[in-house]
């Protein structure tokens, strides 16, 4: 085992707040190094202090301007291995490119093997994520993949803000996600219900029918995204034809990319229920939304990596097993 003085969190330029704050929490200082654009807007980064031999932590989740984070990251990589770092983990709280994971129809590409070729190319020694939006991508990489769970945030924000009775019921919105709602399902006591759907194209589903009971309950729907927020919208007005009372949403990472905010907050929701493993802009911040700190489970997963101590025992079988 090892002090923390041998490590080092450096970050990139869409997020910083997320690593002051694993920072914070760590007590330690955030590491010194310039992100910068050249005139032509190609990216230059340039490490201001000495990494040699140090346990190197790159703070980069795949959002604002996906493709120039992802970039800035292989760069930062590439820097940080010719500096002789003696380990380099990424820490991505959200992996992008993660919805094609397979082929599912003929000249289509993987994308989410492609980025985990590049991330462990330019130089990974150890990959640290949250709710990959399909567990075989820890397979994808050839470096070791610790995968935490933001189910255990949304247990102890409903257990704590929401009275849960006999009339509580978890949603999964499609039946992929049955895993993740049978799992919080579990750790609340509550049964679970399904939305079957069909999605005839990216980012449009149709509901098909429900499965379970939600009539006069209070139903919890959980994914690990919302990306236009077509499915949850969908999936709350037919959950409130089917007699639910009350309706909450609750997702791990809030993409919100087109009109999104929109949607929810015109959708039968009282509350919907996200990390910040994404920045969420003012402009898209709805009166319904709350926002739950993924920084002290990552930055308690960063010092259990740098002590060589299990990440694994952060959770309980029900979630581990969602891997």
């Amino acid at each position: 085992m090892s002090s923390l003085d041998d490590m080092r969190i450096f970050t990139g330029s869409p997020y910083p707040r997320l690593a002051v704050e694993i920072c914070r929490y760590l007590g330690i200082s955030p590491g010194k190094a310039l992100v910068s654009r050249f005139e032509d807007g190609e990216i230059r980064v340039k490490v201001d202090e000495s990494v040699r031999g140090a346990d190197v932590f790159i703070i980069q989740s795949g959002c604002c301007t996906v493709n120039d984070s992802i970039m800035e990251l292989l760069i930062m990589l590439d820097a940080f291995r010719r500096a002789s770092a003696r380990r380099i983990n990424v820490v991505m709280p959200y992996y992008p490119y993660s919805r094609q994971d397979k082929k599912i129809q003929p000249r289509e590409p993987v994308t989410a093997k492609l980025l985990a070729n590049l991330i462990t190319w330019s130089g990974a020694t150890r990959i640290l994520t949250i709710d990959l939006h399909a567990g075989q991508i820890q397979g994808f990489f050839d470096v070791p993949v610790d995968h935490l769970y933001a189910g255990p945030i949304m247990e102890d924000y409903f257990r704590n803000n929401v009275a849960l009775n006999d009339d509580a019921v978890v949603v999964s919105p499609d039946v992929g996600g049955v895993p993740r709602a049978r799992a919080l399902a579990e750790a609340l006591g509550t049964p679970i219900a399904i939305i079957a759907k069909r999605r005839p194209e990216p980012n449009r589903s149709e509901v098909m029918e429900v499965i379970g009971d939600v009539r006069d309950k209070v139903a919890i729907m959980i994914d690990d995204m919302i990306d236009t927020g077509g499915s949850v919208a969908n999936g709350a007005a037919i959950l409130a034809e089917r007699g639910a009372k009350i309706i909450y949403a609750c997702c791990t990472h809030p993409v919100f990319s087109d009109d999104a905010p929109r949607r929810l907050q015109e959708a039968p929701i009282e509350k919907v229920i996200v990390t910040d493993t994404l920045p969420i802009p003012p402009s898209k911040r709805i009166d319904k939304l709350v926002v739950l700190s993924v920084a002290p489970m990552l930055a308690e997963g960063i010092r259990r990596i740098h002590m060589e101590l299990s990440v694994s025992e952060l959770f309980s079988d029900s979630w581990v097993g969602l891997s």
